[in-house]
């Protein structure tokens, strides 16, 4: 078991931001403050709603999640994003990766997709949308890319004032790019143009964030989301305006931050 002592805790606005040596011990840590979260929930009012992240950043977190002591019976489980024209069977889709890394192993009382694939996609956007706002969202995963984007929001399209819950997104060239060299495509041209994503303020209505964002490539994001100007160009940045942001990093991610230099002095 990864051992969870944070190197560095402070505050970027209103979010709480924890520093660990590696991505296992932030995985860890960020497992337990979700298992936290959801277990509130669910004494509160006898479920709990979840978005779940997807991608290489979020597989610590998925690790320790499923291990974690929490009745996921009363889960509703979602994601947050999908590839057009891509089956829930391809390798690189979203939807395998949440059942096979989370639904298969924690069974959750439901779980809820995006279908990229949808014969009638403005249908498929009502229907989750729908979904998203009949109740509450009690805890958001949301992980920071490469380019700043939360979920599929990306500079060019990241709205903090959009109207929408879910759209339909065109991906820039930063995110396809990362979504390459994650090894999910063989090649940026392989990467689909477009997805269908919860938009900012659709993410904005969990009661709370887990931010897991490990990873010397995600280092510019991380230092743009929480030492910059809170703005679309780093929709990240969103993060300290939340009213209960949790924030994990390993050294690597943090080591642009102004700080940086003190913590390889621990």
């Amino acid at each position: 078991m990864p051992k969870s002592e944070p190197l560095d805790v402070r505050k970027f606005g209103n979010a709480s931001v924890a520093v660990y040596s590696s991505p296992e011990e932030m995985g860890s840590a960020a497992a337990k403050q979700a298992a936290l979260l959801i277990g509130q929930a669910i004494e509160k009012r006898g479920y709990a709603r979840v978005i779940a992240a997807t991608g290489n950043s979020q597989i610590p977190l998925a690790n320790e999640l499923v291990k974690q002591p929490v009745n996921w019976s009363a889960v509703d489980l979602f994601h947050m994003d999908e590839y057009i024209n891509l089956s829930d069977s391809h390798p690189s889709s979203f939807r395998l990766w949440i059942r096979t890394r989370l639904v298969d192993k924690i069974h959750p009382r439901k779980a809820y997709y995006l279908n990229g694939d949808a014969p009638d996609l403005e249908a498929e956007i009502k229907r989750y949308t729908d979904l998203l706002l009949e109740d509450s969202i009690d805890l958001a995963f949301v992980g920071f890319g490469e380019n700043g984007h939360i979920a599929f929001n990306d500079p060019p399209v990241a709205n903090f004032n959009d109207p929408a819950t879910v759209k339909r997104i065109v991906l820039d060239e930063a995110c396809r790019r990362q979504q390459a060299g994650e090894g999910h495509f063989p090649s940026e041209e392989a990467v689909p143009r477009d997805a269908i994503s919860i938009t900012c303020p659709g993410l904005f209505r969990a009661e709370s964030w887990v931010s897991c964002v490990p990873e010397a490539r995600k280092a510019t994001a991380v230092r743009n989301a929480l030492e910059g100007p809170i703005s679309e160009a780093c929709p990240a940045s969103l993060v300290r305006r939340h009213p209960n942001a949790f924030v994990y990093l390993d050294t690597e991610s943090a080591s642009l931050l102004s700080f940086a230099r003190e913590l390889k002095e621990v």
